[in-house]
């Protein structure tokens, strides 16, 4: 099933030709996007005068860059996510990866969580791959005791930021490689009611580690199966790779948690004003 998601904070205002114009907040950014295949709607002087701050690739790097700003755009500013009881103020900053501190088509994926948190009674909640927090800070707005773990320190920090930002606290931060830190959880014997995946295609960890996503994804949902709850008890699986389908993640986790009571797998979209959806990753989530 796929998902149109919402989010009152951000528009996709159009797409196409390799690029994305999106509104954060108060603020319109202009970004590369390989899955536009398509023509623009509107003109490039459009563009241009909407674009409060555009992406410029490095011609030597297919990730890096550097952002060309008009005066009015600062360096950093907030979105809010609000769903039922939830309220989430994010810090929102110019990487040179081209990225901006929240995937929005996650929100979709943040309520899942919150109501399956807020139905489990002193759930136990593990996010892995975690970033800047925005499947934490749902989980723990539903009342959950929460685990995030990433590799890098800035991001956890930036995590922490959001958190205080929302009014929330009590969240345990470990700066890891998730790999290692599940495989210890396995031995210790803990268990997690929910447990969130948001693995990138490649990666290192805080002590250089090697994450490559197709050669390490089975392990990873081995050590989850194991730290997974039998009842009462979520996962939700994030693969942003090119060529990485929602069947295949289902197949995946299948093999490992076998067939869930419930489960759901399809793409995460937003759609432009013109109409034209675009699909930002492919997602799986099941409930037991």
């Amino acid at each position: 099933m796929n998902i149109k998601t919402i989010f009152s904070d951000y528009s996709l205002i159009d797409t196409g030709e390799g690029e994305k114009l999106e509104r954060f907040g108060a603020y319109t950014l202009r970004r590369p996007e390989p899955q536009a295949i398509w023509r623009k709607s509107l003109t490039e002087q459009q563009w241009a005068a909407a674009a409060d701050a555009s992406f410029l690739r490095d011609v030597k790097s297919e990730e890096r860059g550097e952002w060309k700003l008009k005066p009015k755009m600062p360096s950093r500013w907030s979105v809010r996510y609000d769903y039922k009881d939830m309220h989430l103020n994010m810090r929102l900053g110019l990487t040179s990866f081209k990225h901006v501190g929240i995937f929005p088509e996650q929100a979709a994926n943040w309520n899942f969580i919150y109501d399956c948190c807020k139905e489990i009674m002193g759930a136990k909640v593990l996010n892995l791959f975690a970033y800047t927090g925005g499947a934490t800070l749902a989980a723990r707005a539903a009342g959950a005791d929460v685990t995030h773990v990433d590799s890098v320190k800035q991001v956890v920090t930036w995590s922490r930021e959001n958190m205080e930002a929302s009014g929330l606290d009590g969240v345990r931060w470990i700066v890891e490689d998730a790999l290692k830190f599940v495989q210890r959880e396995v031995r210790r014997g803990n268990r997690y009611n929910g447990i969130i995946l948001d693995p990138p295609a490649y990666g290192r960890g805080a002590n250089g580690e090697k994450w490559v996503l197709e050669q390490n994804i089975t392990q990873m949902l081995e050590c989850c199966a194991e730290l997974l709850e039998k009842s009462n008890a979520f996962l939700v699986l994030n693969l942003y790779s090119m060529g990485l389908s929602s069947t295949l993640a289902r197949t995946a986790v299948r093999q490992c948690f076998g067939a869930p009571k419930f489960e759901q797998c399809g793409e995460l979209y937003f759609e432009d004003n013109a109409g034209k959806e675009l699909p930002l990753g492919t997602y799986y989530r099941f409930r037991r």
